[in-house]
């Protein structure tokens, strides 16, 4: 149960506690159980967009569901995208670990810089506007594809964590990578699957001719969002030596958009 506490304490501002001590290895364990944790928040902003949408319209309706994401979360991945970018923006030199220590300090700075803050800004715009796109469809009930975006997402920082190494000897982000193991990710998986399950029959229930493409949207979702993720991964490890907490926030990001662009791609498909 404290595994899953760290989950939530990790991922949210949610307050819950434990009075049990969390050792590392809680911390580490709780990766697999992020799927929960995306699973509930998505429950939460699926239940708050439908509760708007019988007073305002989808664009509204989007901002407000946003800045709910936002404020669950504290906008924690948001400012892992922007330092990454910022880091991303050093130019080689032509020493190759000058320069991973340099972006190294611009991930460490407090402060964001121009091309952080426009990737931010970009990336919320997105959203927005893929957002207003899914809930301009009349669904009678809680919206399959906002429950399973953020679990889609926490599902990906988990799988990007086997096999990976740390950028840094300290920081959040060196509990988690390069010491995940099988056990972990099994766990992921299967509740992924079990909420995406559950997911299907909420919709279902709610507007079952919405769910005929929902097969095709969760593959075509999962496999951007994990092929993308790949990718990141090993341009992270080519740019700053390994990945960092910041990284891992920044591919929760990435991953949400192309979840979104599934969705918004696939309500244009007969």
């Amino acid at each position: 149960m404290k595994r899953i506490v760290a989950a939530f304490q990790f991922l949210t501002i949610i307050p819950i506690h434990t009075h049990r001590h969390l050792s590392a290895d809680d911390v580490r364990w709780s990766a697999g159980f992020f799927p929960l944790v995306g699973f509930v928040q998505g429950l939460f902003l699926a239940a708050s967009a439908f509760f708007l949408l019988r007073f305002l319209s989808p664009s509204v309706t989007s901002v407000l569901v946003i800045m709910a994401y936002l404020l669950t979360n504290g906008a924690f991945h948001q400012d892992g995208l922007s330092d990454t970018f910022d880091a991303l923006s050093v130019r080689s030199s032509g020493d190759g670990a000058k320069d991973r220590e340099k972006r190294l300090a611009i991930m460490r700075d407090s402060t964001s810089g121009p091309v952080g803050i426009t990737a931010a800004g970009v990336f919320l715009l997105l959203k927005y506007a893929l957002l207003k796109e899914i809930l301009a469809v009349p669904v009678h009930g809680l919206n399959p594809v906002i429950i399973l975006l953020p679990m889609a997402s926490a599902w990906t920082m988990t799988m990007m964590m086997p096999g990976a190494k740390s950028a840094r000897d300290n920081g959040l982000g060196m509990i988690f990578v390069g010491r995940i193991k099988t056990g972990h990710v099994i766990i992921a998986c299967m509740l992924m699957l079990a909420f995406s399950a559950a997911v299907y029959c909420i919709g279902y229930i709610g507007c079952p001719y919405a769910m005929r493409n929902f097969v095709l949207f969760f593959l075509a979702a999962i496999l951007a969002s994990l092929l993308a993720g790949y990718a990141l991964r090993a341009l992270f490890t080519a740019r700053f030596g390994g990945l960092t907490g910041d990284n891992l926030g920044c591919i929760h990001e990435i991953a949400e958009a192309l979840v979104l662009l599934a969705a918004a791609g696939l309500l244009k498909s007969p």
